[in-house]
């Protein structure tokens, strides 16, 4: 059954197969939560790493889940043919602007430079007013402590102001990023130059 009046959370994480079993834990249960908390979802449209697992056990538990997939990446075999519906795209530029398009919620699970370029993006876009939706880390296992020690350097040297904290949330756990999301009130930001 579609469910197209539920939001979608936008989940970028790692595509790795490599990883300690904790990551894969997590992400199980961070699929079973999406679609318990009744929501959908979109993602990378792949079926490895965590990507695949999250996105396998937020089908099985009734999400919808919309994959967005390269030609390229599509072509070495890795396109995720179980799910709800699957968009393929010219280039990572134009699966990035679908992904945006389709997402009414960010979050940047554990992931590698991929998932670091896109989330950044994603928080760049909202201070400069193109979206104001929420952006979250969920930090897994402290997986995000030396980003957010390289982000009070930023803010200590003035490269951004303090306010921008508010762009994005830093979720202990899963259950703190849903709470986060069901508390949610956007706020306007003003860029001042």
């Amino acid at each position: 059954m579609k469910t197209e009046n539920k939001k979608r959370i936008c989940v970028y994480c790692s595509s790795s197969s490599d990883l300690s079993e904790k990551f894969y834990i997590f992400s199980k249960e961070l699929g079973e939560k999406i679609a318990d908390n009744g929501y959908n979802m979109v993602y990378g449209g792949t079926t490895v790493g965590m990507m695949g697992v999250i996105a396998g056990n937020a089908q099985k538990n009734g999400a919808d889940v919309i994959g967005v997939i390269p030609e390229r990446i599509a072509s070495f075999g890795l396109k995720n043919l179980e799910l709800s519906d699957i968009v393929i795209t010219k280039d990572m530029r134009e699966r990035k602007a679908t992904m945006e398009k389709y997402a009414d919620i960010f979050v940047a699970a554990p992931g590698g430079f991929g998932t670091f370029e896109e989330i950044f993006e994603i928080i760049v876009a909202k201070q400069l007013g193109y979206h104001n939706k929420p952006v979250i880390f969920i930090n897994f296992d402290g997986y995000y402590n030396n980003m957010l020690k390289m982000f009070d350097t930023i803010y200590t040297n003035k490269f951004a102001k303090e306010a921008m904290k508010e762009l994005y949330y830093i979720a202990d756990n899963i259950d703190d990023m849903f709470k986060y999301i069901e508390n949610y009130s956007p706020k306007e930001f003003i860029m001042k130059y």
